[in-house]
């Protein structure tokens, strides 16, 4: 009993984390364009993040909870190592101000300490493989309709005055950066929610047949945990997305954050725990790009890039680590 209430207290200090991490997801153009405040922007987001539960079906736990582990296999010391990875990659990530996803360094995690503490029969590849192509198909999502979005809206405002554009879209993006916060905390907060979820079934407190949702403290903690993660932000995180990429308007923030809630809300629906960062991303180089490919500093993107690619591997590795050291000292 001990030992689980550590686990539900590591997954949710995860769970802050990974809102104090990808808080710049939600506020970065907001904060770039300068339409609200950096505080203003992260309590914003805050409220988003907390109010999502009433908005979407818990499919993104459900995934996380049987559709990568199998949950009759593994044990309470391959979660704990895969939460202690996942926190560890977050901090160092943080600490070096990249975005990389906080969603596949929980994946990498568990996949890694359930390969060494249960073998290969533990891991749900098809489930993996699903996550593993979002890793592409999410960013590039968010870039191609960031781009469709910014040719529409262009198109339609053709003969207004820049003036005009600037003043209507700076109202229009609280609508965009609200609704891209709403899924953010509609699938980060249901990540946590699947592994507090495993670790219950895992000590028998619950089946499999069982629903999250009948549970509402997990749902509740779990958005609780993000939402006040937000509220303190990251900011160095922040200064890469909204300004290292590409120079953002409020018209093209307001298109990037629309792209990426529309990626994130389907995304959220189909059940697949993307990644909130990549999706923002993609959709910020898609507005950047309809300027040309020279208003995209793609050094920088080439290192967010390698940061994405390495997140899972890497992950895993720090898991089986965690796992190796955790098996010798609990035995």
């Amino acid at each position: 009993m001990t030992f689980l209430i550590i686990i539900i207290t590591l997954t949710l200090i995860f769970d802050f984390i990974n809102g104090f991490h990808d808080s710049a997801n939600s506020i970065a153009t907001i904060v770039s364009t300068r339409v609200l405040s950096p505080f203003a922007a992260v309590m914003l987001a805050a409220t988003f993040n907390f109010v999502a539960f009433l908005i979407f079906p818990l499919n993104v736990a459900n995934t996380i909870s049987g559709k990568i582990v199998d949950p009759s296999v593994v044990n309470l010391t391959v979660i704990a190592s895969a939460l202690v990875a996942a926190i560890s990659w977050n901090l160092l990530t943080w600490w070096l101000g990249l975005p990389s996803s906080s969603s596949h360094t929980l994946v990498g995690g568990l996949v890694g300490a359930a390969l060494v503490g249960a073998g290969i029969k533990s891991v749900v590849f098809a489930g993996l493989f699903k996550i593993i192509v979002f890793i592409v198909v999410a960013p590039m999502l968010g870039m191609v309709m960031s781009f469709l979005i910014s040719s529409v809206v262009m198109f339609l405002v053709r003969r207004s005055s820049p003036l005009g554009v600037d003043k209507h879209f700076r109202r229009f993006q609280l609508l965009s950066a609200s609704a891209f916060s709403l899924g953010h905390g509609g699938n980060d907060a249901q990540k946590s929610m699947g592994i507090i979820w495993v670790a219950l079934i895992v000590t028998g407190f619950v089946t499999g047949e069982d629903d999250i949702k009948n549970h509402l403290w997990i749902v509740l903690s779990c958005h609780t945990a993000i939402a006040l993660g937000t509220m303190l932000g990251g900011w160095k995180i922040v200064k890469t997305m909204g300004q290292k990429i590409t120079k953002l308007n409020p018209f093209e923030g307001f298109c990037a954050e629309t792209a990426g809630a529309l990626t994130l809300y389907g995304a959220t629906f189909l059940g697949i725990p993307v990644s909130t960062t990549h999706t923002i991303t993609g959709s910020i180089i898609g507005v950047g790009a309809h300027k040309g490919a020279s208003a995209v500093k793609w050094g920088v993107t080439t290192s967010i890039f390698w940061a994405w690619i390495l997140t899972i591997p890497v992950s895993a590795l720090f898991g089986a680590i965690c796992y190796y050291i955790l098996n010798a000292v609990i035995k």
